[in-house]
Order: structure tokens, then C-alpha cells, then sequence
């Protein structure tokens, strides 16, 4: 039975139990587990445009605990990787090359994995192939995603195998440091990372490779500990001399098929690390998503709900009672701002405990300061980032007592001890600025939220954090006291340079901490946009939002006051006796939005997109002025909202899409309801996704790209050119999926029972939303791409063709709002396109 074929079977089958989803097909293997078949894979004929993941092919697997195991093969490198989403977001990964050192061709062996537990550590084994009579593996990398990650982007898995070791330099130097110390300290040190001698504490830098033969049977094992020796990760490949010889020399291993043509392998991973506990279904959405779900099902259209299906176990593959993921294969953990984005956006179709689990989770994570952490780093991460604390105190210490300053150089060496006494504790990074505003927004409608009753609002308020031992509702007024302070300069004062800056990263350039975190993302901007023209404002509102609701459920001003102190030392005390400064600051930072506004005639919008179009590669220039001379751009003004401002508070003249998280936010909560009518601001911030490029956004079966950065420099060019992952050349599931609802969401407000207007005044720009709505889904739609993390385009020849971006997630949390928006269009009576 095809891959297909399985798929379609599997999603006709009813909706999964409330308990955590057994492995699918678990049935008795070969080797003692039990047989399981791919929850999910990409690319998926009919489903999937093949051409455009270029080689690139992914399975997913629950393992015996029903945690998520994603394998993935780039063929275009040779490279397998294999990350278990489990509690320490761990990977196993290989380069093949064949005889010729090219990259092999993997492709999979058989459909179905084995998976198995014993003595505290979970298995799977699965087979792959190679065309040809030999392949050699080589560059095997276990240990934390993150580090995965990172060798793959310093393209390491491309160099050759005979090439200096790769080695994880903060670990090494802390192994280096330690070597250099005193014989007792020594001791007593690798004692704290469970290593009899600095020799067996360098051997875990590296993987060790064995071979062993039982009979005809063979195996090479490949394995490795964390540098505290607390957990475990190995890679067999296993085999029988009769189908294949093998010979391991150095750091490699070479397989010869006796027939000369094709490799067979069969690969085990085995992990020791912790399990998660995963969610199901039925504990992710509301009873009313569930009967829609199944509705499409029983529908004629297969294919919407095979793709319905597909988005639910994506899900599902993230969602475990310990914490949300980002996103696979990248981004295995926690991060802050995605959960929130996610839960803002699937509010309409998550229980309402959803929201709980996300609040609680983002409250439990708060520096004392109220930031709110953007990701965790947990296990080998944690690891690698202590480890460069570590070695900043170890040159401390040796320096002090060089210069004979014995006090300050034992406290240096107390210091160290102890961050290896705590080497895996989890650390938090809280470097990002837009998730302070976004948490108030998300509390605010679950306090508001009419389908919660009032008794579990003030049960889950009362509820005691974990980690803090404090309870959320002190949590909640900390963090709203940071977002209070960090706004009040501009409501002062409402100039550009009292606007929320990013930190400076040198003489130069300017950190950029918010969603658009590459080095460019917001062209070495100081102020970004969305910080400070969407979500300050919004924060303000819910904060003013939140104080109500509290007051409803029963807590007092002096109640509120008396819960921490920082609430009394910023403005939020002064907002608890008396809202009208509150509501100042709201009135200011609302006009905020005006200092970001470009506005440019005709003429000036034909000649910066020629200059623009001339530095582009011939083949491009020449695609987009097709495109151009089809808009009659010499007729066409822009206003848009400009990405960020510079260092003198004078805008960056990037077009760009985040203006759809403002669309999205207009009709949140019932401070919005009622509202019944589409504004001139609305229809301007919906123009340039569906203005052509090079003129707006728009690209035709590709989506709205990112950002348009032909209204800028030269020098803003050439950043986005060198990082593309913000750039003209990547659209984001994320902001078409804010587009998409915030657009449904606005039509849905001027709608009476009969979907009408209910204004026939609005008639025109509802048929304007309409068709908006409509252009830009059927776009994303033919690129076949769009459940991906982000996407890009090739030309070839003529033609735009869509192509899956290189290190975009095949699974990511806030593209699965997708999820909303087929709800949404579905509530509207709209068809999406297939």
C-alpha cells in the first residue's frame, strides 16, 4: 500500500481518544518492538508540489512514548537527520557520499520504523537505501538540535570527511579549562560532570565509533554522552555480511553492497533522555472545530480534508502537557512568542484550557525583571551556554591569580564550581522585546473570554507557578508593570525618540528583537514598527482591558496593589487608582503609527523600483519589468507603514507584512464587538498585499513576500541580499494566515445573519475585502508550499517557480493556525481552493 494511500486511510478513520495517540499500525517487528507507520510525511503526493522541496523528503514517527521522532534526508548534501522531539530536543545525524564523494541519493528503505523501550531508553530502527555498490557515512553529529542547526549552517556537513573534527568550542575549552586547574579543584570538578579524568570528560566531545560482528550480523555504533555524562544518544548501523561488508576508518564507515547496486541500511537510534506527555486532540480543540473536522471528512472534497487532517496531527506532533514546540525539525522547545502568536490566532478553535496552558507557561518563565523568556535552552543547550559562562570565570580566575589577587580568584573558582554543580539547568533567553507587549494581549481576552466561567478565571489567577511560587495573578501584574514602564517615555511624551528601541549591538547597528529576528530583519532599523505601532498600543488597551476584568472577578485596587511591589514603583499603580492616565498613554500611543507612515507619488515609485530591478541578476530584471509594465506603475501612489526607523527616528522605507498582525488585533475581545463598519485605515493596510511586486507584495502563486525593500537604498538591498530569511525572496505562513483571518474577520463583523452587509454602504469595500481574501488564498495556495514555516522562488527560464526555503520548518506551531483560517472561511460560507 502507497504512502498515499495509508495517509488518506488513516485520516478517515474517527477522531483520536482523549488519551495520548498510540504509535500508528503498532504491530509486532522483527526485532522485538513494535512496527508503527509515518504519522505525517512531506513531500505528499497530490498534496505537495515534489519539484519544489528539490530532494528534500521528511517522515514523522511516534516513538514507544508517543513523543514525536522526525527523520528528514536533503539529498542535495547527503544529509540524514534524525531529531527526537522529546524533553532534551536531541539529534542523530550522518553525511552520505557515494563512491565518487558526491552526496548520496538517500531515500527510505521501508515505510514502517520500529520502535521499543527498555531499561529506561527508547529505540527506533528504520531502513534506508542507496542507489550504487558503496556509500560512506560520515560527519555523525549527536546531541542537541541546536547544535545540528548551527553545523548546517556553517555548512559543515559539506566539507570533506577528512577535514578537521567538528567540535561544540565552548565544551571543548570548558574540557581545556579544567585540564589547566589544580589536581584537588580537578577533581572535584569532574566529579560534578560525573567524569573520572579529564581524559574520559574529552572523549565525550566526540563521538566514539565501534564495530562488532555476531555471526554474519554486524554492527558500527556510533554514540556519545552529554558532557556531564547525565544522558545518552547513539546511532547503529546495522548489517549482514552477506548482503554487505563494512570497514569503519577514522570517522567514517563505508558499506560495499555484494550485489553492486544498491545500499541497504538499517539504522537504530536509542536515546535515554526524558519523555514528554503528549497531548491529544481532543484535549487541543474546541467540540465545535472537532464536529467541523468531521464534517470535512464525510465532505466530497478529499483533498481539503486530507490537508485538515494533516494540519491537526502537526499539532498534535507539538503539543505535550509539558510545554508547546516551535516547530520541527529547527526548533524543538519552547518559544515564547510562538506560543502567544498561536494561541492568539487559534483562540476561535483551541479549549479554552489552551490559553491557560499558554499563559501559565509563559508566567512561569519570567526573569524577576517581568521579561517574558522568548526560548528556553534545556539539556546539551544548556550545557553549551553555561559552559561559556564557565569558561569566562575560569579566565578570571587565572588571571587574578596571575596578578596575585588570591581573594577575588577563589571567587571566581566558587563561581564556576557552581555553574557546573548546574550545568543542565534550563536557561531562559530573554533578548526578544515584542513578547512583554503580546502577553498582556492574550491575558485580556482570556480574562474577558464570556466561555470561561468567572469561578475557574479566579482559580487559575490563584494558582501557584511551579518554578516561582508565586501565583499568576502576581506573575501577570509584574509583567504588566515592566510593559507599563517600558511605554511611559512616549506616553509623555509621544516623539520617535521616546518610542520602545532595540538595544545597540555596535557602534552601527541595532539588535533586532522582535519576530523578525535575522541580522536585517528590520533593515538595522532602531524602532520597529510592529512593536511600536501594533503591539504597544494593543498592550496599553489590554492592560486597561485586564484591570476591568479583574475588578469584575472580585479583586480590589488594594488587593492588586499590595501583590508586588513593582506595581507601586511603575505607572501601573497610579492606573489602579486612576485609569485617565492610563487611557492618556493609550490616546498617544495609538497616534503612534503616524511616525512610520511613507507616503510616495508616481513618479517617485517608478523610479526607485527601476534602480531596484537594475541590480538584480538579468534573468530577474528582466521577469520583474514583465510584471511592471503590466501595472502601469507611472499611474500608482504608495502609503504604507514603514518597517522601522533609523537611529535619528526617520523611516526606513521598507513595505512589509506586518501590518496583517494589526488587521488580525482589530476585532479581538469585546472591546471590538459592535464594531460594524470597514475603515479607511483597514483598506490601507490591505492594499499592498495584494498590489503586485515589485510595486506592493503580492506575487502571483506565491503569496504576499515579506517585506519590499525597492523603496529603500542601496545598502538596504544589499542586507536583505546577504539574509534572506526576512527578505523579498520568502513569504511567511505565519502573516498570510494573520492576512487570511484578519481579513475574514472583518468581514464577519459588517455581516448580518444572512451574510449581507449590514450597511449597504459598505457594499464596496466588502466586495473589496472579498476579493482580497480570495487573491491572496488561492496565491499560497497554488505554491503548494503553504503549510511550511516560510517559502521562497527560483526563476527558471521564464518562470517563477515556488521552492521550499532551505532551513523553514516542515512542522511549525503558528503555521498550523492555517487551521483558523479554514474555520473562518468555512463560517463565512467561502471555499478555500485546493
Amino acid at each position: 500500500m502507497t504512502l498515499a494511500l495509508l495517509a488518506l486511510g488513516a485520516f478517515l478513520q474517527a477522531a483520536a481518544p482523549a488519551a495520548p495517540p498510540a504509535p500508528v499500525d503498532a504491530t509486532p517487528a522483527p526485532d522485538g518492538g513494535r512496527q508503527v507507520t509515518p504519522v505525517l510525511f512531506f513531500p505528499e503526493p497530490g498534496m505537495d508540489d515534489t519539484a519544489a522541496y528539490q530532494g528534500y523528503a521528511t517522515r514523522f514517527y511516534r516513538d514507544s512514548k508517543s513523543n514525536t521522532v522526525q527523520i528528514y534526508l536533503d539529498r542535495r548534501s547527503g544529509r540524514e537527520v534524525l531529531l527526537w522531539a522529546d524533553a532534551l530536543d536531541e539529534s542523530a545525524a550522518f553525511t552520505a557520499r557515494d563512491s565518487r564523494g558526491r552526496p548520496a541519493n538517500l531515500d527510505w528503505g521501508a515505510e514502517a520504523a520500529s520502535v521499543s523501550d527498555s531499561d529506561g531508553a527508547r529505540t527506533i530502527t528504520y531502513q534506508l537505501e542507496a542507489p550504487g555498490p558503496s556509500v560512506t557515512l560520515g560527519w555523525f553529529l549527536l546531541g542537541t538540535m541546536r547544535v545540528e542547526r548551527d553545523f548546517q549552517y556553517a555548512r559543515g556537513h559539506l566539507r570533506p570527511f577528512s577535514a578537521a573534527p567538528y567540535i561544540i568550542a565552548p565544551d571543548s575549552l570548558l574540557v581545556a579549562n579544567i585540564a589547566r586547574l589544580p589536581a584537588a579543584e580537578q577533581r572535584a570538578e569532574l566529579s560534578l560532570l560525573h567524569a573520572s579524568s579529564v581524559a574520559e570528560l574529552r572523549s565525550r566531545l566526540t563521538p566514539t565509533i565501534t564495530s562488532h560482528h555476531s555471526g554474519a550480523a554486524w554492527t558500527v555504533r556510533i554514540a556519545r554522552p552529554a558532557l556531564d555524562g547525565e544522558s545518552h544518544l547513539s546511532l547503529e548501523v546495522i548489517g549482514n555480511d552477506r548482503e554487505a561488508s563494512t570497514r569503519v576508518v577514522g570517522r567514517t564507515v563505508s558499506i560495499r553492497a555484494r550485489s553492486g547496486r544498491t545500499v541497504h541500511l538499517t539504522i537504530r537510534v536509542a536515546t535515554d533522555g526524558k519523555a514528554l506527555t503528549p497531548l491529544s486532540r481532543r484535549e487541543i480543540f474546541s467540540s465545535d472545530f472537532l464536529s467541523f473536522l468531521a464534517a470535512a471528512r464525510s465532505s466530497d472534497s478529499a483533498d481539503r480534508a486530507r490537508r485538515l487532517e494533516r494540519e491537526v496531527r502537526s499539532v498534535e506532533l507539538l503539543s505535550s502537557n509539558e510545554k508547546l514546540m516551535a516547530g520541527l525539525p529547527n526548533y524543538a522547545t519552547y518559544f515564547g512568542r510562538d506560543g502567544m502568536m498561536t494561541a492568539l490566532m487559534m483562540r476561535s478553535i483551541w479549549t479554552p484550557v489552551m490559553s491557560e496552558r499558554v499563559i501559565a507557561s509563559v508566567l512561569g518563565k519570567l526573569a524577576p525583571t517581568g521579561d517574558v523568556s522568548h526560548e528556553e535552552a534545556l539539556g546539551e543547550q544548556a550545557i553549551r551556554e553555561h559552559a561559556d559562562e564557565y569558561n569566562a570565570r575560569i579566565e578570571d580566575y587565572f588571571r587574578r591569580s596571575r596578578s596575585g589577587d588570591r581573594a577575588r580568584a577563589d571567587s571566581d573558582l566558587a563561581a564556576a564550581r557552581e555553574i557546573l554543580r548546574e550545568i543542565r539547568r534550563t536557561r531562559e533567553n530573554y533578548h526578544m522585546m515584542d513578547d512583554e507587549f503580546q502577553l498582556p494581549v492574550l491575558e485580556a481576552l482570556y480574562l474577558a473570554d464570556s466561555a470561561v466561567p468567572a469561578e475557574r478565571k479566579r482559580a487559575f489567577l490563584r494558582a501557584t507557578d511551579s518554578s516561582s511560587g508565586e501565583s499568576h495573578l502576581t506573575l501577570m501584574l509584574r509583567e504588566m508593570s515592566l510593559v507599563a514602564t517600558e511605554t511611559q517615555a512616549f506616553a509623555q511624551n509621544p516623539i520617535a525618540m521616546n518610542l520602545v528601541s532595540f538595544v545597540r549591538r555596535d557602534s552601527t547597528h541595532w539588535q533586532s528583537a522582535s519576530w523578525r529576528d535575522s541580522e536585517v530583519g528590520y533593515a538595522n532599523g532602531r524602532f520597529a514598527m510592529d512593536i511600536n505601532a501594533i503591539w504597544a498600543p494593543r498592550a496599553l488597551q489590554s492592560i486597561a482591558s485586564a484591570l476591568n476584568s479583574l475588578r469584575v472577578l472580585g479583586f480590589s485596587t488594594r488587593a492588586l496593589d499590595s501583590l508586588a511591589p513593582e506595581v507601586a514603583r511603575s505607572p501601573l499603580g497610579a492606573w489602579l487608582a486612576d485609569t485617565m492616565p492610563l487611557h492618556r498613554a493609550i490616546g498617544n500611543w495609538q497616534r503612534a503609527r503616524n511616525l512610520f507612515i511613507v507616503a510616495l507619488g508616481p513618479r517617485e515609485v517608478e523610479r526607485r523600483i527601476r534602480a531596484k530591478l537594475a541590480s538584480l541578476p538579468v534573468a530577474e530584471r528582466r521577469y520583474w519589468q514583465k510584471i511592471m509594465e503590466r501595472q502601469h506603475v507611472s499611474e500608482d501612489s504608495v502609503v504604507f507603514l514603514a518597517l522601522s526607523l533609523d537611529a535619528r527616528g526617520t523611516p526606513i522605507p521598507v513595505e512589509n507584512t506586518d501590518p496583517a498582525t494589526d488587521l488580525f488585533l482589530r476585532n479581538q475581545g469585546a472591546r471590538d464587538a459592535g464594531n460594524q463598519e470597514i475603515s479607511p485605515e483597514v483598506m490601507g493596510e490591505i492594499e499592498p498585499f495584494v498590489r503586485d511586486y515589485p510595486v506592493g507584495l503580492f506575487v502571483d502563486s506565491l503569496g504576499p513576500v515579506v517585506a519590499n525593500d525597492a523603496y529603500a537604498s542601496p545598502e538596504v538591498w544589499r542586507l536583505f541580499e546577504k539574509d534572506l530569511y526576512h527578505s523579498p525572496r520568502v513569504v511567511w505562513g505565519r502573516e498570510v494566515n494573520l492576512f487570511l483571518l484578519g481579513t475574514a474577520e472583518q468581514i464577519a463583523a459588517v455581516l448580518d445573519s444572512t451574510g449581507r452587509a449590514t450597511n449597504p454602504s459598505l457594499e464596496p469595500r466588502l466586495r473589496a475585502l472579498r476579493s482580497s481574501l480570495e487573491r491572496v488564498l488561492a496565491a499560497v495556495t497554488a505554491s503548494h508550499l503553504q503549510h511550511n514555516e516560510v517559502w521562497s522562488y527560483r526563476i527558471s527560464d521564464g518562470r517563477l517557480l515556488p521552492t521550499r526555503y532551505g532551513t523553514s520548518s516542515d512542522v511549525q506551531l503558528w503555521s498550523t493556525t492555517d487551521l483558523a483560517v479554514q474555520y473562518a472561511l468555512a463560517r463565512l460560507g467561502l471555499a478555500a481552493p485546493h
